[in-house]
């Protein structure tokens, strides 16, 4: 629903933005474009995501897609934010003639648009990084939009198209930083890295806890995809330790206290060599 009513939108503040001559109503349309193919890579990769894998090569299926799809809207936003603030720039100091009436009507209704989106995608914003993409991206052209009646009001009151560049630029800066935010979290999650809130000494010691074990090493933590943590590691147990108890109380404290959904977890005696031969 979000994806059909940002790309019909789309098509009308486009023309408009060419007709009235306005900056921040052609940058709003250039988020409202970057919106149409964020949603739409969005609603592929969930597709893809819970495809059932037919070639025997994807062992952890194909998840990972809506991470791909969430650095896609990172590069949109970016590349939205970049051309919006070389446009203004380039504008200072000109004298641009803009129709703040068009501005006004159009930029109203795109916040209206905006606003549904956001209320239809806000609840999978926080279950799932790819809905967050596509989130923030609205949530980019909602400030868009705002800026957009801003930018037409100002105009209108002050007759200064001034106005129109210098919220433009605000807007692209907003997106550049919202961008990068995202972005910190997709790479967390493409470099597997501990997730995030999740401390590995302190998932560490509640292992090492676990009655029977006496060490814990080749501990690995990462995300998946939103909501699918995993984990691996070592447990070096003493000799009198019964191993299925030591692996059923290791796989509670990390699925209760942790969230970690998936644990692979090894069983050693103490007496076991061999595993400081990995060198990474």
């Amino acid at each position: 629903m979000s994806f059909g009513l940002v790309g019909s939108y789309f098509v009308v503040e486009l023309v408009y933005g060419l007709i009235s001559g306005s900056l921040a109503l052609l940058s709003d349309a250039g988020h409202m474009a970057a919106d149409v193919v964020a949603l739409g890579a969005a609603l592929v990769a969930t597709r893809i995501a819970t495809r059932v894998d037919l070639t025997g090569r994807r062992t952890y299926g194909s998840y990972r897609a809506e991470v791909f799809a969430s650095l896609l809207s990172v590069l949109l936003m970016l590349g939205v934010a970049v051309y919006v603030v070389f446009e203004a720039v380039g504008r200072i100091g000109e004298d641009a003639e803009v129709a703040s009436g068009p501005m006004l009507i159009v930029g109203g209704i795109g916040l209206a648009v905006n606003l549904v989106a956001l209320l239809l995608l806000r609840s999978g914003a926080s279950e799932s990084l790819n809905v967050k993409g596509a989130y923030l991206e609205v949530v980019a052209d909602t400030a868009g939009s705002v800026g957009v009646i801003l930018a037409g009001w100002l105009v209108m009151a002050t007759g200064q198209p001034v106005w129109d560049t210098a919220v433009a630029l605000a807007i692209g800066l907003f997106v550049a930083v919202r961008a990068v935010g995202l972005g910190r979290e997709v790479f967390a999650v493409l470099g597997q890295q501990a997730p995030a809130g999740m401390d590995p000494g302190t998932v560490a010691d509640d292992l090492a806890a676990v009655p029977g074990v006496q060490d814990v090493h080749d501990l690995h933590l990462w995300t998946l995809t939103s909501g699918m943590n995993v984990a691996t590691a070592h447990l070096v147990t003493a000799d009198q330790a019964d191993g299925h108890s030591v692996l059923d109380r290791a796989r509670d404290v990390l699925q209760d206290r942790h969230g970690v959904a998936h644990a692979t977890l090894q069983v050693e005696p103490a007496d076991h060599v061999g595993c400081d031969k990995v060198g990474w």
